[in-house]
């Protein structure tokens, strides 16, 4: 096959003359495959719903995501027995966990600012220390409380989740008002 030679077109523009060459056989096949690859995922994806859409992944990914952090979270509550403690070196060391972490938002003999007061009979999210510890390790965001989860270790958590519990009770001055459900101290 003969190859065809440029033809100089007929028009002119600042000196410039213009050729009209072929297009390389290698962009053709590339525009071709892109056109084959158009239809497949047209018809995939839209005609006869084959494979998730991008929403339904998202969504598969975030029930996928959900279920696995459940599982650890159980997993987390089984693997760690969990009480208060009433030995004062885990007082002691509660209480300076506290001071470094807790002390901006619930004020320094727990009665409350920005957080919630820790010393009375009223409770945002149980009383029990199973409910302390995943209020202190994965925090409550929506109200402003970070998770600690990776910044204290378990036995910290345990510790302040003691003097929390140590400071039922205490009615310090300047206490910010009930907020939640009333229950009795464990």
């Amino acid at each position: 096959m003969a190859k065809k030679h440029d033809e100089l077109l007929d028009h002119e523009y600042d000196g410039i003359k213009e050729y009209d060459n072929d297009l390389p056989p290698w962009w053709i096949y590339l525009f071709y495959l892109t056109i084959v690859f158009g239809v497949i995922y047209l018809l995939n994806y839209h005609v006869f719903k084959t494979a998730p859409s991008q929403d339904e992944e998202y969504r598969i990914e975030m029930a996928r995501a959900e279920k696995a952090k459940a599982e650890h979270e159980a997993a987390e509550a089984n693997s760690l027995v969990v009480a208060f403690s009433s030995d004062n070196e885990d007082l002691e060391a509660g209480k300076t966990v506290f001071d470094a972490n807790c002390l901006a938002c619930h004020g320094a003999n727990g009665e409350g600012g920005v957080g919630p007061n820790l010393t009375d009979e009223y409770y945002l999210h149980g009383n029990k220390i199973e409910d302390y510890v995943k209020v202190i390790t994965y925090g409550v965001p929506e109200k402003g409380m970070i998770p600690w989860e990776k910044s204290l270790s378990k036995k910290q958590i345990l510790q302040v989740s003691s003097y929390i519990q140590s400071l039922y009770g205490s009615k310090p001055a300047n206490a910010k008002e009930p907020q939640g459900e009333l229950m009795a101290a464990n």
